[in-house]
């Protein structure tokens, strides 16, 4: 069985794992105080533009996003984000949980637009009950986005001048921050990141890393007390120096965005066939996530090959189906999958 169905079915890279094994014995002091963690903070803070930041390591997204956004919010406001965010249908209510609501607003493509975020705070600020109602208190999106989409630069410029405008936090999500980065006609860098967002996260759980993600505050503004949130949500590793190591592996020589890169070239052959057949293709992903429109029949097929995520039946009556591509991800399973999806589609 191939597995397309996620990337982060492999636990990491060699080299990260070689980096592990190398200075596994030594003895460093705990909870990402160590010097690995420090220098891999330096690091990162020089990439995005913002030495005066700082650089926090969490074990998994689902705890950074909990912990950024309970942080960042008072316990009557919400968090805007799309239908399709992650926090929205893939965290278990775990921003419910720690007392915020999340407020959804509908998508076709997985993005938000700076115009449905101006509406959504004008809703509120003009509704005659304000006061019963959750306020829109800062933005959350994801590059890319849980459909593979990315936002350009005039995007996200423009999202930002308008939480500005509003004084909500911007916060990104960056699960798959490599893929985006490195995807198809992206135009963001991580120095816009550093300049647009109050705070985001490089990924590492889906981009090399043995698990791990690198949360990023821009806005040095917002950095007092985030650790106390961070140990309040339980988001703090004892042994913190495993997770700057991971990063000083994958961002010191560009390995992270060379891996991404991979994932996205296999990604595209993908994307390549279903425009070669003219089949339908759901959703403009560029990076390593490509979704097909599969009736019942085609979706036996597939399974019993290969392992993908089914998002169910849709209101055609159809499966929307992903492949995700990823670092580890070889050639030769791509290609048997073109071949097939050749006779198939």
């Amino acid at each position: 069985m191939i597995n397309f169905e996620c990337d982060y079915a492999v636990a990491c890279a060699p080299q990260v794992m070689d980096r592990l094994v190398q200075t596994n014995m030594e003895q460093t002091t705990t909870y990402g105080k160590d010097e690995y963690c420090k220098q891999a903070e330096r690091l990162i803070l020089g990439m995005v533009g913002r030495p005066e930041g700082a650089v926090y390591f969490f074990m998994g997204g689902t705890i950074a996003n909990a912990t950024a956004i309970s942080f960042l919010l008072k316990p009557y406001q919400g968090v805007l984000c799309t239908t399709a965010a992650h926090i929205n249908g893939h965290e278990a209510g775990a921003i419910e949980a720690g007392g915020n609501k999340v407020l959804a607003l509908p998508t076709k493509d997985g993005k938000l637009t700076a115009q449905q975020i101006e509406d959504a705070v004008k809703t509120y600020q003009t509704d005659h009950a304000w006061q019963q109602l959750v306020e829109p208190g800062m933005v959350y999106i994801s590059h890319a986005s849980e459909y593979g989409t990315l936002y350009s630069k005039a995007e996200l410029e423009e999202i930002s001048a308008v939480c500005h405008q509003y004084g909500l936090p911007l916060y990104l999500d960056g699960a798959r921050l490599g893929y985006g980065l490195m995807g198809e006609g992206n135009d963001i860098t991580l120095y816009d990141l550093g300049r647009l967002c109050d705070m985001f996260y490089i990924g590492g759980t889906k981009q090399g890393a043995m698990f791990g993600e690198a949360m990023v505050i821009c806005n040095s503004a917002l950095k007092k007390g985030f650790s106390n949130m961070m140990r309040h949500k339980g988001g703090v590793l004892a042994k913190g120096r495993v997770l700057g190591l991971q990063f000083l592996a994958l961002l010191e020589n560009g390995l992270y965005f060379d891996l991404a890169k991979h994932a996205n070239e296999q990604a595209l052959r993908i994307r390549a066939i279903q425009e070669e057949k003219g089949a339908p293709i759901p959703f403009d992903s560029r990076a390593n996530q490509q979704f097909i429109i599969a009736s019942d029949a085609l979706l036996k097929k597939i399974e019993e090959k290969y392992e993908v995520y089914d998002f169910g039946i849709q209101e055609d009556g159809n499966h929307l189906v992903r492949f995700s591509t990823s670092w580890y991800t070889k050639e030769d399973d791509v290609t048997a999958l073109v071949e097939d999806l050749r006779q198939w589609l």
